[in-house]
């Protein structure tokens, strides 16, 4: 039986593999406003958050409309590698936006090494209708969903 609430969503992490590169990427391209950056070093504090011995990270948390995204840049250790699960993969992930006009985004994201991971969809019958939807795969690995919803004449 569930004896607690979960009342909000604080923020999505991501991690990557340049802090600089993305949060030119999130605030030139995305829109997103930078609110402040953080440093961890190594101490037992973030080792018994993150679970990883010997972790130093230093991270920037941005904002737009409402959504908080932390990027987070791990220092240390040394032997981390990257990942690129497929989207059917366990584990695997994604954050979605809605926007207002998919082929602009589309084409505003792929010279920063953003592009979808299959196709810009479109529902065809149901509730959504008409939605445009593209799954597009940054270049640490990152999968972003973007929704257009579908445009009332």
């Amino acid at each position: 039986m569930q004896t607690f609430a979960i009342t909000a969503t604080d923020h999505t992490g991501i991690t990557v593999s340049s802090l600089e590169a993305s949060l030119s990427f999130w605030v030139n391209v995305l829109g997103f406003r930078h609110l402040y950056n953080a440093d961890f070093p190594n101490d037992g504090f973030l080792e018994g958050v993150v679970g990883v011995e010997g972790a130093a990270m230093k991270t920037a948390m941005l904002e737009r409309d409402g959504k908080q995204i932390e990027l987070l840049e791990y220092l240390s250790p040394l032997d981390r590698g990257s990942s690129q699960p497929r989207s059917c993969d366990p584990g695997a992930m994604h954050v979605a936006f809605i926007v207002d006009d998919i082929d602009a985004l589309l084409g505003s994201i792929a010279p920063h090494g953003w592009y979808p991971a299959g196709f810009l969809q479109t529902v065809m019958e149901g509730e959504r209708a008409g939605l445009k939807l593209a799954y597009v795969r940054g270049p640490d690995g990152v999968v972003l969903e973007f929704l257009q919803p579908r445009q009332i004449k």
